[in-house]
């Protein structure tokens, strides 16, 4: 079919066809972690359109914007092209392109030669963004015979996982194994996923539609809030009172599930005596949510049977009480009697490919040598929870290590995806990548941190490589390489591989290639790479058992106890508080009314646009220009006492630094409190965050619970940029 002009309208329609010439490719968007398919369109061996892949069970034909934008991230002008090697100073922006082998060949050198001289675990095997190298890279750092495998964890979902084993055993994981689609009564709690992970807030307006209940706790007037049954508008960082406040009602009213917790739980006396200090005025006072409210969704929640507890990966754990909030929220499961059952909080064995309850050797293939024969890991002297629940090192404690080189030094960094803008004071982490004796980064772009290394290797997208995936209900991939790499751009996993070729020779199911590994990891499961590569759109993996429920009835809880534990074992050993006790944030109106004189607004900053993941999609024109500028979200009453008018320019200040952005004047947030986009270039909210503002469980920073003022700023100084 040809237009007047002889162009074949069926190519500008990009439809697929032999015709036409374009192929459908079935791969996975990884700009964020939840994978969606995507059918990627092919000309000429060009991406020229995606779309969401329709049937699939994890997003159905959908994508957010992210994923649409997939081509401007691909082809994106910034994409590194080739393997690239420092020859100026460090910082000063000169390189010189050299070949894959030559840049292997001299990482592996360098990096054999800073083992014999101040030991393996001197280097630091650092994973970041995407996550699909991870198990691989913590095989080759224990195979090199370093402890210093680290991760974004550090500042991320880690926390959640810390409060989950602590009291239950399991890790809970993100939602806790929440079954949105059969409960009848859901509690959200500070998360918005229909910003961060939009195909589950769309199962949650699902659950609304056959009649489900929704409570929304959270400081921000987010669309779960906007659609919930009850709304409980807490002050940033007092999660853990609320749910000591809930626990009050439902156990004092007799609410809770007797037998569940006198058979399973260890602790409650105390618990419950502890719950009786947060009587609904008392933790009106706490949090300014109203008392009337917390009785009612106390009730809500403890009388609608089942009902399921959704969480955030980060938002109840990024304040400096955070592991103990969560703890506190997620005892609610226990104390109601959801955990483990149809409906509730259902436990699925997990690995690193989603929580699947698919059987592996997962741990046997990531962990070659254990921690005993290892040095001790950076931060395991600042964070022994951490280490001893979490395998790998607390990134927090990277900085001071590395420019103190106390309890040993680091010299090197292997780094994949590394963003030092990920730390609190990312200033701080900046000096500490300069003091390295070398730096290694592997990117798609040259980012801020890698403009630092001494080597910089180009990375692929997902469309450029074979990727697997799981999602929960066992819908499996192994994705076809949608085009070729971008210049001399390799797969994460690739990379690992042929370091791992220089560095461990011995490793030889490493050499044997990405497929070859994960069919060893999977083979308790029967599954096969092969069988998946002839369903290049996914399959499920049925005939497998399925995870029952309530499985502590047979084996008891994987904790000290072998109960639920209201009361801490673990915690109690290394002298903190057993109980899921509320502490003020070290910065609070309430903690620090001194420094509240100064800085009376409290400051939360971590959430998402829905545009927008960490730092990493900034640089997309599409996605930057819903949103060009870096905002804060300030309350209209609040605005109106500072002289402040909407998307004026304005200064935030914590007594660390200030930073200039457009106040966007909003009920979103409520008086007292600011709300700040996290990861714009040129206003990074974590340069006003001390870098030793940290959980002291966890080593999360409190992100989201700190001091600070808003100012407005003179045209002349502020109006334009």
């Amino acid at each position: 079919m040809l237009s007047r002009h002889g162009r074949d309208l069926r190519v500008d329609a990009k439809i697929p066809g032999e015709d036409t010439g374009i192929a459908i490719r079935k791969t996975l968007c990884s700009i964020c972690e939840y994978k969606c398919l995507v059918d990627a369109y092919v000309k000429d061996g060009r991406l020229i359109k995606v779309e969401g892949s329709p049937g699939n069970p994890v997003n159905d034909g959908t994508l957010c914007s992210k994923g649409a934008a997939s081509r401007q991230w691909v082809y994106n002008p910034d994409r590194l092209q080739t393997p690239l090697l420092r020859i100026g100073e460090r910082g000063e922006g000169r390189w010189a392109p050299i070949s894959w082998d030559e840049a292997l060949d001299r990482i592996a050198a360098r990096l054999g030669a800073l083992k014999i001289e101040s030991g393996p675990e001197s280097v630091v095997f650092f994973a970041g963004y995407p996550k699909v190298m991870r198990p691989f890279l913590k095989r080759l750092a224990h195979t090199f015979g370093s402890p210093n495998y680290c991760t974004e964890s550090s500042t991320c979902f880690a926390g959640t996982t810390i409060a989950g084993l602590l009291t239950y055993g399991y890790g809970l994981g993100q939602q806790g194994g929440a079954e949105i689609d059969q409960t009848r009564c859901i509690l959200n709690w500070s998360t918005n996923l229909f910003y961060s992970q939009a195909p589950l807030g769309n199962r949650i307006l699902d659950a609304l539609d056959r009649g489900a209940k929704l409570i929304d706790v959270g400081p921000l007037r987010s669309l779960p809030a906007e659609r919930a049954d009850i709304h409980l508008r807490l002050r940033p960082g007092t999660c853990g009172a609320l749910a000591m406040g809930m626990a009050h009602v439902i156990i004092e009213e007799g609410l809770h599930d007797r037998a569940f917790v006198e058979a399973w739980t260890q602790g409650f006396e105390q618990y419950r005596d502890y719950a009786r200090q947060f009587t609904p005025d008392v933790t009106e006072r706490i949090t300014g949510v109203p008392r009337e409210t917390i009785v009612a969704a106390a009730r809500l929640y403890a009388t609608t049977k089942p009902a399921a507890l959704v969480t955030s990966a980060c938002t109840t754990i990024h304040h400096t009480n955070g592991v103990q909030n969560h703890r506190a929220v997620t005892a609610l499961i226990g104390l109601t009697g959801n955990f483990d059952r149809p409906g509730g909080n259902h436990i699925v064995p997990s690995s690193y490919y989603r929580p699947t309850g698919l059987a592996h050797r997962e741990h046997a293939f990531e962990q070659t040598r254990p921690w005993a024969e290892m040095a001790p890991r950076v931060g395991q002297d600042r964070f022994p929870v951490w280490c001893r629940t979490v395998p790998q090192g607390q990134a927090m404690a990277l900085p001071e290590q590395i420019l103190g080189g106390a309890p040993y030094p680091i010299r090197a960094i292997v780094g994949f995806g590394l963003n030092h803008r990920m730390w609190p004071a990312p200033d701080h982490m900046r000096e500490a990548l300069r003091a390295l004796d070398f730096f290694v980064d592997v990117e798609l772009f040259m980012t801020e941190s890698a403009k630092l290394a001494d080597i910089v290797l180009p990375a692929c997208s997902t469309f450029e490589r074979n990727e697997f995936s799981i999602s929960p209900n066992r819908y499996a991939i192994w994705t076809e390489q949608a085009i070729a790499p971008v210049g001399q751009s390799r797969p994460d996993v690739d990379i690992i591989i042929d370091l791992a070729k220089r560095l461990t020779p011995e490793d030889e199911l490493m050499a044997q290639g990405h497929a070859a590994c994960l069919e060893w990891i999977f083979a308790p499961a029967g599954l096969s790479i092969a069988e998946l590569e002839n369903h290049p759109g996914g399959m499920f993996l049925a005939g497998r058992p399925e995870t029952p429920y309530e499985k502590y009835r047979k084996t008891g809880f994987p904790t000290p106890s072998k109960k639920m534990e209201f009361t801490s074992t673990v915690l109690a050993e290394h002298g903190l508080d057993a109980l899921p006790v509320y502490r003020e944030p070290m910065q609070s109106p309430v903690s620090t009314p001194e420094l509240a004189r100064d800085f009376p607004l409290i400051l939360t900053t971590g959430s998402r646009l829905p545009m927008y993941i960490h730092g990493r999609t900034f640089r997309v024109p599409w996605l930057r220009r819903l949103h060009p500028d870096p905002t804060l979200d300030i309350n209209p009453a609040d605005a109106d006492a500072r002289g402040i008018a909407h998307l004026q320019w304005v200064e935030i200040a914590t007594p660390r630094r200030a930073l200039q952005v457009r106040a966007n004047v909003t009920e979103y947030v409520a008086p007292g409190v600011v709300n700040m986009i996290h990861g714009y270039p040129g206003a990074d909210a974590n340069e006003l965050i001390d870098p030793d503002y940290l959980d002291p469980v966890s080593g999360h920073p409190g992100y989201r619970s700190l001091m600070c003022e808003v100012r407005p700023r003179p045209a002349a100084n502020g109006g334009s940029r």
